[in-house]
């Protein structure tokens, strides 16, 4: 296969709506982060420490939220997007309790009666329903073409005053991610990381220093042309 050939190909790659998730520990004395590592033969960022999250289930869009999203953070998400605000945040609270067996959300008695749903491993039934009061949005980034697996990511930022339970409790977590551990922002930068997730770090650091811009950064790389954009 030629090279122009092969570009037609990786340039087809499905982009897939998803959410990560950022807890920040200790955020006003000394701030931490929730990582872990992606395996060696991951497909996607092989080996790299990220934050907990990944693609949008449909399920996710059956899910109800126990509180609606905070001000403006439903039209910032929904923003050129074909999926609803409370899809995004049920994948974040999903992902988070998939991948590193943390929980988010509030008691809702709506979730004893819910039915079951693929993929979610059990959520409700610790009688909890995603909040969107917990999730603050403060990052968009679409992976650029030509990289075997695409994504439209939303980045979600969350205090680990919302988790409920022993947040050094890893035991319930699924071995998607390997060494999952709360990193100094002092020192995360010296762990082998994405790109994309060094620049969310820095726009997080923004924030706790007061200095980041208004809007939410999205970075658009659906076509050849990177665009930036405040949401």
């Amino acid at each position: 296969m030629g090279q122009a050939d092969a570009r037609v190909l990786t340039d087809k790659t499905a982009l897939r709506d998803a959410a990560t998730v950022i807890v920040l520990r200790d955020g006003r004395t000394s701030p931490k982060v929730l990582m872990g590592q992606r395996g060696t033969s991951a497909a996607f960022m092989p080996s790299k420490f990220v934050f907990p999250g990944g693609a949008v289930d449909d399920n996710d869009m059956a899910v109800p939220l126990a509180r609606a999203p905070r001000a403006g953070c439903a039209t910032a998400l929904e923003t050129d997007s074909a999926r609803p605000a409370s899809a995004l945040i049920a994948a974040a609270t999903r992902e988070l309790w998939e991948e590193t067996g943390l929980l988010i959300g509030a008691p809702d008695a709506r979730a004893a009666t819910h039915p079951p749903l693929q993929g979610w491993r059990g959520y409700m039934a610790q009688g909890l329903l995603p909040d969107g009061q917990d999730l603050e949005f403060i990052f968009r980034a679409i992976t650029p073409p030509g990289r075997p697996r695409r994504f439209d990511a939303r980045f979600f930022l969350v205090e680990a005053d919302a988790l409920t339970g022993d947040p050094d409790d890893f035991s319930r977590a699924e071995d998607e991610l390997g060494m999952l551990q709360w990193i100094p922002l002092s020192e995360v930068r010296g762990f082998d990381l994405p790109f994309i997730t060094e620049v969310v770090l820095a726009e997080l650091s923004a924030r706790l220093a007061g200095t980041a811009q208004p809007g939410v950064p999205f970075f658009d790389n659906r076509t050849e042309v990177s665009r930036f954009a405040r949401l």
